[in-house]
């Protein structure tokens, strides 16, 4: 018997608003996170329906995250459709604030990077693929006896939040026990003191008990600022950005470090950038990693369409000799009735081997997703994705976890949901990997049946099924989670069983694994929480 994770979670938040404007807003906070699915806790899901889009508010900027496959009263199962990791307590919205932009951009990072507010068009929005977008005016109402100085200050609110957390990760095994803590700081001040000053920040903390040495050896290991800049707006149309941050124009580049400037001008938007990547290892501040570039957006926007192009121009060197020169070009749109596209791609302009350098047009990077809601009842998607692996700075999820989203994440995907039953939702996902040289074949089915709430008990039941086949491996892994508010707004319980089969194709051993895990989610007070989880693994 083996003995995986026990994990306690504590978290204080700390939150202040001033000057901010509520338009029906509605949030709730990640409860659980597995490989396939993510499940969302509200105060209520009677605003929400299947197939709606969730967003997360990555520093001023919604950004769609998880589309709803299944709800009962108070939480939601969803589909990630960004590559935005997510954690336990992450705060997931439904509908936007009035200053607040929506963007659609998955992100290539573990962590909830803060990102600086842009002047894009506001909306409101419960779904980007239904009919629910309403445009906001961007121009500011004034009065015949208002002041330019009155007016500024209208403009430029103070907005100030922060979290702080501190998680203990404990894991106990026969061989081995291990202690890890992790302390967070996220915070953000929209136009601090009503000036045009801005700052948002997400550092974190994280080192092993009794392994000091290796924190003194080198902070960055243990020390990573995956956001820390200063924002400056000229006007409503322009801003400068200094210090650390990812740009949702062109996400996928992740993080960078110097100066960002972004200029408006009607439906076009131009940005320009200078400085340098984070360091490959450690994630520490790199000087010999300079890069620049420049940018420009077009946005279309109606009553019930939406419409965002971009194209970049990047070049990256490494030690002062060029590393990649290519052209980045996402397109965002809702265009039709109950239809999403998002596409982003790179196209390599440079490259340099033995020595050889030359000028290509290759397509590096591609990604493209489509999705359509036939009805309330049944709503299908389809994306392909061949872009680099992801990498993770920071992860606590569990090999098993970890080999189904290396193996699945890249190659065509279908998805469909469909609901059986007013309490019954059937979803199914396949996924093929593909290569002409076939070396690295991976085809995956995964389906779940829910029933979002049983009601003699009040409670909600997931059963889900998984197999994976790649040219090394094949495994199957059924599971059943069950979910309870046991005091209302104050406790929730979830308990989670799992069984996993896997063979290495190269060895004649089965692993054969039975996982157990429980979470106790406690609402203390309103900006004070405590998470408890328990995991065990018993072979």
């Amino acid at each position: 018997m083996k003995y995986l994770i026990s994990i306690v979670y504590f978290y204080f938040i700390a939150q202040i608003a001033l000057g901010q404007e509520n338009l029906g807003l509605n949030s709730g906070k990640v409860s659980y996170v597995t490989s396939q699915n993510v499940y969302v806790k509200f105060e209520s899901t009677e605003s929400i329906t299947i197939g709606d889009t969730l967003f997360l508010n990555l520093k001023g900027n919604m950004i769609p995250a998880l589309i709803v496959d299944n709800k009962s009263s108070i939480s939601c199962v969803c589909t990630p459709i960004s590559t935005t990791s997510l954690n336990v307590s992450d705060e997931i919205f439904i509908q936007k604030l009035e200053n607040e932009n929506i963007q659609g951009t998955p992100l290539d990072m573990e962590e909830i990077d803060a990102t600086s507010k842009t002047n894009q068009p506001r909306y409101r929005a419960n779904s980007l693929t239904g009919n629910s977008d309403q445009p906001i005016n961007n121009e500011e109402t004034v009065s015949p006896g208002k002041t330019e100085k009155n007016d500024s200050k209208e403009l430029f609110k103070q907005e100030i939040s922060g979290r702080i957390s501190v998680t203990s990760y404990n894991t106990f095994s026969e061989s081995n026990a291990n202690n890890r803590m992790r302390y967070t700081l996220a915070l953000r001040g929209d136009h601090l003191g009503n000036t045009r000053l801005s700052m948002d920040s997400y550092i974190t903390f994280r080192h092993t008990l009794d392994e000091w040495d290796e924190v003194k050896n080198n902070l960055n290991s243990a020390l990573k600022i995956y956001s820390l800049a200063l924002t400056y707006d000229f006007s409503k149309t322009s801003q400068i950005i200094l210090g650390r941050r990812i740009n949702p124009k062109i996400s996928s580049m992740g993080a960078m470090d110097g100066i960002q400037f972004e200029q408006k001008m009607g439906n076009f938007l131009f940005g320009a950038l200078v400085g340098s990547r984070p360091d490959y290892i450690d994630y520490s501040f790199n000087l010999d990693l300079f890069q620049y570039g420049a940018y420009t957006s077009h946005e279309l926007t109606t009553k019930t369409k939406f419409m965002q192009n971009t194209l970049g121009y990047i070049e990256q060197r490494n030690n002062a000799m060029i590393d990649r020169r290519f052209i980045y070009f996402q397109h965002n749109s809702s265009l039709f009735k109950n239809v999403n596209l998002f596409t982003s791609a790179e196209i390599s302009l440079y490259e340099n081997i033995n020595d050889q350098p030359k000028n290509v047009f290759d397509l590096t990077n591609l990604y493209t997703s489509l999705r359509y809601r036939f009805s309330r009842k049944l709503s299908v998607s389809a994306s392909y994705d061949n872009r680099k692996n992801v990498q993770y700075y920071e992860t606590f999820k569990s090999f098993i976890d970890k080999l189904i989203e290396e193996e699945t994440r890249q190659g065509v995907r279908l998805n469909a949901n469909y609901r059986l039953y007013k309490n019954i939702i059937w979803g199914v996902n396949a996924g093929w990997r593909f290569q002409k040289s076939e070396r690295n074949l991976s085809k995956n089915l995964n389906s779940y049946l829910t029933f979002s709430r049983i009601p003699s008990l009040n409670i909600q039941t997931t059963l889900t099924a998984n197999f994976l086949q790649t040219n090394y491996l094949t495994s199957k892994i059924f599971g059943i989670r069950v979910s309870k508010e046991i005091i209302p707004r104050k406790l929730d319980g979830n308990f989670n069983f799992r069984m996993v089969d896997y063979r290495y194709l190269n060895y004649e051993s089965v692993t054969r694994q039975n996982i157990a895990g429980i979470n106790l989610s406690w609402n203390i007070i309103k900006k004070l929480a405590l998470y408890v989880d328990y995991e065990g693994t018993f072979d």
